[in-house]
């Protein structure tokens, strides 16, 4: 899955994009911008997209650029 599809399965399963930026604290239009896939996901963003999805979209399909498996457990 790509990081643009990831997100979008994010705000589905939270209701919208706009609960998702609203949970997260940020815009919609920012959230618009990573659906796109016109802007990254930052690896802090993923962790909490991660975290308000129960792990349903994981860390590493929101940013897979992330060095996620060098990170201590």
């Amino acid at each position: 899955m790509k990081p643009a599809e990831a997100v979008r399965e994010a705000a589905t399963i939270l209701g919208s994009q706009a609960e998702l930026a609203r949970q997260l604290h940020i815009t919609t239009p920012t959230v618009s911008q990573w659906c796109s896939g016109a802007r990254p996901i930052p690896a802090v963003r993923a962790l909490q997209i991660e975290a308000l999805t129960g792990g349903k979209v994981r860390r590493d399909e929101l940013c897979p650029s992330f060095p996620w498996k060098n990170l201590a457990a």
